[in-house]
């Protein structure tokens, strides 16, 4: 019985985000505006230029 217990205190989103092991939880209803977030941040950032060649394997 403590393993389920246990179980079912530690498998909750809630705790982990508690303790930072992720990013956080946002509410499903702002998931797209999130999403359109990121996507714009990620859109305004320059691309640096590749000073490398090919990998060859």
């Amino acid at each position: 019985r403590p393993i389920l217990e246990k179980y079912e205190t530690e498998g909750s989103a809630y705790y982990s985000t508690s303790r930072l092991w992720d990013d956080g939880i946002i509410d499903p209803a702002d998931t797209r505006k999130v999403l359109a977030l990121g996507i714009a941040s990620s859109l305004n950032q320059p691309f640096p230029e590749q000073n490398f060649g090919v990998f060859r394997m």
